[in-house]
């Protein structure tokens, strides 16, 4: 199952280390050039409310191997796009089938993995994934170096097919039980209130569209949000199931964990800029430096189960939320003569506390979810880490852009500084969430008790 997450996460960081290449290729601002990040999520966003019943349709392992088929199909098309518009219309595609393997592969995980074992299960089942930021900047350098950009997307088809006959051969074939009609109302109400809400994200401040499409989007979020809500109330299996947010473990995972990838979202896309606009470093010598991330994120997880049971999820949060918010907004004072073992240093520690903080998040969750709730649980969370990443890559452009002035004034590292530290601001705000946390949370699924 993790072939899928570490496939994504290389192609997201490669993509977000080629920017500027890109943006020399398709003579567009690198700015804009964030719609081939939101309009991948944007897609995933609005098709992972139909995740959950889709799987439980027609059983998990084939509807995950359908959805791995569709982003080796996106990306190969991705390579030969010849403009933004084609690349966005095929990272949409890509989207669609990113959309269904995260969920589907996180329901298998947690369907399979005993209760007590579910820190453990969820950490293993990242880590794969965390070499796609360890790998993917440095190989988009070294691509760009000996080749041009298309290779990027192509390498995701010998990584897709070996996937594949891996999960053929090793995933059960589960069946779960009928799940039933699918809510199409329901459906057809959170998609246009997600199209909305992050079109209206997407577009505010930087000029793309008039001010009163903005509004009409915004407006058309918001009502859409608010119907939605009202008719989940009375739908017994609504396609987004908010009664589960009477969690208090699953909410705060929710509402906390948005607000962190929101500054998730935000680094990767204003990193590479810093950077290679900003600094002047070659796609390489940057891809080298940001590897520091995946480097402390992938060294956390074999400690992290031992971390959970010692200190319990409240306090690991608390702590590891305020650490983040700090070094997400350090990068700010990056400068051409900052020592680059004091950057890396900064992007290792900021990687391993901020996989801690989601390894921490993406497993207590599910700590009070009932078992046959887990597919809902795992949907509604699918969408709204989505939702989060993309208004942090919208967030980051709005603040590089208000820093910048206008699309002609020159990305020097000054211009970052108010990106940065905005976006570790939001990040910061999770904490007085996870503050209010019971101290025992967690504790059935390997947390530590506390009485």
């Amino acid at each position: 199952m993790a072939s899928a997450l570490f496939m994504e996460f290389i192609d997201s960081t490669a993509l977000s280390t080629a920017l500027p290449a890109l943006s020399t290729a398709f003579g567009t601002d690198p700015v804009h050039l964030k719609l081939a990040l939101t309009s991948y999520i944007l897609a995933l966003a609005v098709l992972a409310p139909a995740s959950g019943w889709i799987a439980d349709k027609y059983g998990p392992r084939r509807v995950f191997v359908a959805a791995m088929t569709v982003f080796l199909v996106g990306s190969v098309l991705c390579g030969f796009s010849q403009t933004l518009g084609q690349m966005v219309l095929f990272r949409t595609l890509q989207g669609l089938g990113g959309a269904l393997m995260t969920p589907v592969g996180r329901l298998i995980v947690v369907n399979s993995a005993p209760r007590e074992r579910l820190v453990s299960a969820m950490s293993w089942f990242t880590m794969p994934a965390l070499v796609g930021p360890l790998v993917g900047p440095p190989l988009a350098g070294f691509i760009l170096g000996v080749a041009s950009w298309p290779w990027i997307f192509f390498i995701n088809v010998p990584i897709g097919l070996l996937g594949m006959l891996a999960v053929l051969r090793f995933v059960p074939d589960q069946r779960p039980p009928d799940p039933g009609p699918f809510d199409g109302r329901g459906y057809l109400l959170a998609a246009i209130a997600i199209t909305a809400l992050m079109g209206a994200a997407e577009t505010v401040g930087i000029g793309l569209v008039p001010l009163s499409v903005q509004l009409v989007a915004t407006g058309i979020a918001l009502v859409g949000i608010v119907a939605y809500i009202v008719y989940a109330r009375r739908k017994e299996r609504p396609v987004l199931n908010l009664r589960l947010v009477r969690f208090d473990t699953f909410r705060a995972s929710l509402v906390g964990g948005t607000l962190i990838r929101m500054g998730l979202g935000a680094t990767p896309f204003l990193l590479p800029l810093m950077f290679q606009v900003g600094l002047g470093w070659s796609p390489f010598e940057a891809g080298l430096v940001t590897i520091g991330t995946g480097v402390g994120a992938l060294a956390c997880k074999p400690v992290a189960p031992a971390l959970l049971k010692r200190f319990g999820f409240r306090s690991i949060l608390i702590v590891s939320n305020l650490v983040t918010a700090v070094l997400t907004a350090l990068p700010a004072f990056f400068r051409a003569s900052t020592p680059i073992a004091f950057i890396v240093v900064v992007l290792v520690v900021g990687g391993f506390m901020r996989s801690v903080q989601f390894t921490a998040l993406n497993t207590v969750a599910y700590a009070d979810i009932p078992q046959p709730a887990t597919s809902n649980a795992s949907t509604l969370s699918v969408v709204t880490q989505q939702i989060g990443l993309s208004l942090g890559i919208s967030f980051g452009g709005l603040m590089l852009h208000l820093a910048r002035g206008s699309d002609e004034a020159p990305l020097t590292p000054e211009r970052f500084i108010l990106p940065f530290i905005a976006v570790g601001v939001v990040s910061m705000l999770a904490g007085p969430i996870y503050r209010r946390m019971s101290p025992d949370a967690g504790s059935t699924i390997g947390g530590r008790a506390t009485a």
